[in-house]
C-alpha cells in the first residue's frame, strides 16, 4: 500500500499546493505586519506579467513559435505560473470587497490545481505505475494478478488523466475574469 499512487504522487503534490498556499498567507502576513499593504496592492501586475511570459511555452507547444526547447519552456512555465500565482495570491489577500475578484482568485485558485495536476502528477504516476507493473512482473506475478494488485492506482491514474478537461476552460475563464478585473481596475482608478 505505501507504493500506491496516493502516497507515491498525490501526497507530494497536496503538499507543494499546501506550499504555495502558505506562502501566501506568509506573505500576506508579513505585509501587514510590516505595514507593506500597499506592496500587495501592486504585487498583482508583475504576477499577471509572470504568468503571461509562461505562456510562451503553450506557443511552443502547439508550434505557433518555433524557438525555445520544450523542456526548458516547460520549467520556466512551471516556475513563473508558481511566482505569478502567489504575488496574485498575495495580491488579492482576503480583502477584496468585489465580486470580480473572489471569481478571478477561485479561478486561479482552480487553474493551479490542475496545472500542478499535469505538472507533478501525470508524468510520474505514469512513470510509476509502469515501474509497479514491471516490478510485479518480475516477481512473477501473473498478468491478472498484476492487473488486480493494480486496479486501483489505474483507476487513480485515469482520473488524473483527464485534468485537460478541468485545466483549458478553467484556464480560459481565469484570462477572461482576469482581464475584465484589469480593464475595472482601469475603469474605477483613483486617477489623481
Amino acid at each position: 500500500m505505501s507504493n500506491s499512487i496516493f502516497y507515491v504522487e498525490v501526497l507530494p503534490f497536496l503538499a507543494r499546493f499546501a506550499i504555495l498556499m502558505g506562502s501566501t498567507i506568509l506573505g500576506d502576513f508579513v505585509l501587514h505586519h510590516l505595514n507593506l499593504v500597499w506592496v500587495g496592492r501592486y504585487m498583482g501586475i508583475p504576477g499577471t506579467i509572470l504568468i503571461v511570459l509562461s505562456l510562451v511555452y503553450s506557443l511552443r507547444k502547439r508550434k505557433i513559435i518555433q524557438s525555445g526547447k520544450p523542456q526548458i519552456l516547460l520549467k520556466i512555465h512551471e516556475f513563473f505560473t508558481w511566482l505569478g500565482a502567489l504575488m496574485i495570491f498575495i495580491h488579492s489577500g482576503v480583502h477584496f470587497n468585489a465580486i470580480l475578484p473572489w471569481l478571478t482568485t477561485i479561478a486561479m485558485v482552480i487553474n493551479v490545481v490542475s496545472g500542478l495536476v499535469g505538472q507533478f502528477l501525470l508524468g510520474r504516476s505514469r512513470r510509476h505505475l509502469a515501474s509497479l507493473r514491471k516490478q510485479y512482473q518480475l516477481d512473477g506475478m501473473a498478468k491478472n494478478e498484476v492487473e488486480k494488485e493494480l486496479f486501483w492506482d489505474a483507476v487513480t491514474y485515469d482520473l488524473m488523466v483527464k485534468w485537460r478537461t478541468v485545466h483549458f476552460p478553467i484556464s480560459y475563464a481565469f484570462a477572461i475574469l482576469a482581464v475584465g478585473h484589469i480593464v475595472s481596475i482601469f475603469l474605477f482608478w483613483e486617477w489623481k
